[in-house]
């Protein structure tokens, strides 16, 4: 790399943030109380609902759907919940179906970070209808989805930029999920694996103490963590190392079949000749059916997931639950009710890994539900790292950390080389959106102008007129013919302007003769770019002034003419990305100084 010219001290950071982050910050302070506030009202709202759908009285118990005592007559439950769902979406806001995640990452990508004021209002309830009534989902979509709205709307009433509110969005979205679980580090994580597009300070402080604050604001409203308490279990052995490898992989192709459900029914919902509306009452006719052969796919289910992290289920149960759940809830998504995914991964990782506790000879059934529970996670959202540590912060099972990493790296790397898109990304790319979710560094952002800028510049007197400069070019002179722009020094050697071709032909169409002087046609004292720039920063001046050229000079003396940037250097740089991705090299090189 470069290095800055004339020995002047290097300006450049190692980071772009500067203080506003700050202001981000204390904004985060009032996201993560609202978060906190958000989730418990959700959960609130949907075991009143659940009482009274299925038990018929007023509480806020959080209680089982399943154990109701209706009978035949449950399955109209579920039913009366689409019903209510589906004229929420046409006549309210068609952006409450899903589970969530996707809308916020099209708000983000494609909306400028921007939620209206009724998704805010309409996703919460109508997740909590969907939930109550029996729905096989969990909370964290919605609140994610409803806690970025009340971040954005947050947002929307400063002046901020784009990526400013983007971080806003996140961390509402991050508090929603940090309170719901009481998992800050895995909100976090969340926020920058799957949200966020960056990994900045700018955005990551804001978001991590949106997450806290959240999580901290828990604790008087809901409780404090974990949710699912076990007695910590004894690190794993090299062998259950790899074993849980085994079940990583096993979950990695678990993963990328229900993906292919979701979207296979969805496709079927497709088909049937009727309005969308009434497809979530059509998802919800086929929850019904479901709960009265297994009454433990209805709602939540975290008193099941609990007992799957406890050992307590028998493998055949767990063979049933697997499938179970995972047909409702494939046709339940897939028609299109509002509705989260986390939590019924969860189960159906925790019913994976407790059905391979019969194949392998180290742990309990425990110890792989919660193995499988954040492989399944990790390898169907392509978040390993969030999987990871949610899968601790739910349990507080430290010592499980490298078994659950290593199952989560095995089940990630088989997703993605068995799958294009995500269960998340796929809803986004049908809608004609493409995501790339490998973050890499940019090359103009580290290289600087020096490194590729034309040292080899011709140029012109101030004494030359236009038709002289004309006939050159027009003669096929070899070095100002493959420029559009040519500095104009004076008779020190200074740089006093810049002329383009469409100068020339722009002066030539004023004055067929070309008697005047190409200063005079050209563009005094011209926008420059410094050999110690970033490449970033020169394109940026190139772009906020609509030229595709810069001069450039050295920072110690801003006249002396040192290079020249144009289109080609800027390729340069970015042919540099592509060599190290693409040319193979064979052979050992000696290293040199």
């Amino acid at each position: 790399m470069g290095h800055p010219s004339g020995g002047t001290r290097d300006r450049l950071g190692d980071y772009s943030t500067d203080r506003r982050v700050l202001l981000l910050s204390a904004a985060a302070v009032c996201l993560g109380g609202a978060g906190a506030v958000v989730a418990w009202a959700l959960l609130w709202l949907i075991a009143v609902i659940t009482n009274l759908g299925y038990f018929g009285r007023f509480s806020s118990e959080l209680v089982a759907p399943g154990t109701n005592a209706l009978g035949a007559w449950s399955v109209a439950v579920p039913v009366i919940g689409g019903l209510l769902i589906g004229a929420m979406a046409r006549w309210g806001s068609p952006k409450i179906r899903g589970h969530g995640i996707p809308e916020a990452l099209e708000a983000i990508l494609i909306g400028g970070s921007r939620l209206d004021a009724r998704v805010a209002v309409l996703k919460p309830v109508s997740s909590a209808i969907s939930i109550g009534t029996g729905g096989p989902f969990g909370a964290e979509g919605p609140i994610i989805m409803t806690g970025g709205a009340v971040g954005s709307l947050f947002a929307q009433l400063f002046h901020l930029s784009s990526a400013e509110r983007k971080t806003l969005l996140v961390a509402g979205a991050a508090a929603g999920m940090a309170a719901v679980f009481a998992s800050p580090i895995a909100a976090t994580l969340l926020a920058v694996e799957l949200l966020l597009f960056e990994w900045k300070p700018r955005s990551f402080i804001p978001v991590s103490i949106a997450a806290v604050v959240a999580s901290a604001a828990r604790v008087p409203l809901l409780g404090a963590g974990p949710i699912f308490p076990v007695s910590p279990h004894a690190a794993l052995p090299p062998a259950g190392l790899l074993l849980a490898m085994a079940v990583g992989v096993a979950a990695g192709f678990g993963s990328g079949l229900l993906t292919t459900l979701v979207y296979a029914f969805e496709d079927l919902f497709q088909r049937i000749p009727l309005h969308w509306m009434w497809w979530p009452a059509i998802g919800g006719l086929c929850v019904g059916v479901g709960g009265l052969l297994d009454p433990r796919v209805l709602g939540v289910g975290y008193g099941t997931i609990h007992s799957l992290l406890l050992g307590q289920m028998q493998a055949g149960a767990a063979a049933k639950l697997a499938v179970s759940k995972s047909l409702v809830w494939s046709i339940a998504l897939g028609s299109g009710t509002s509705g989260g995914v986390l939590a019924p991964l969860l189960m159906m990782g925790g019913a994976l890994g407790s059905l391979a506790t019969a194949f392998v000879p180290h742990g309990d059934a425990g110890v792989w539900a919660t193995v499988g529970m954040a492989a399944m996670m990790g390898g169907t959202m392509r978040s390993p790292l969030t999987a990871i540590f949610f899968a601790a912060e739910l349990t507080h099972d430290w010592n499980l950390l490298p078994g659950l990493l290593v199952a989560c790296v095995g089940a990630y790397a088989v997703t993605v080389l068995l799958l294009r898109r995500s269960i998340l990304t796929e809803k986004i790319a049908r809608r004609g959106h493409h995501i790339f979710r490998e973050y890499v560094v940019d090359p103009f952002d580290i290289h600087r102008v020096g490194e590729v800028m034309d040292r080899n510049v011709p140029t012109v007197p101030t004494a030359m007129s236009v038709a002289e400069l004309a006939r050159l070019v027009a003669g096929g002179d070899p070095e100002l013919a493959q420029r559009q722009g040519t500095p104009i020094l004076d008779g020190h050697g200074r740089l006093v302007g810049i002329v383009t071709r469409s100068d020339l032909m722009r002066s030539l169409a004023k004055d067929p003769s070309g008697s005047a002087g190409v200063l005079d046609a050209g563009t005094r004292n011209p926008i420059v770019a410094y050999d110690d720039d970033l490449i970033r920063d020169a394109v940026a001046r190139m772009l906020s002034n609509g030229i595709g050229r810069l001069p450039v000079v050295g920072r110690d003396y801003p006249s002396r003419l040192v290079g020249y940037l144009g289109r080609s250097g800027v390729v340069a740089a970015r042919q540099r990305l592509l060599d190290d991705e693409n040319v193979r090299e064979r052979g050992v090189r000696a290293a040199t100084s």
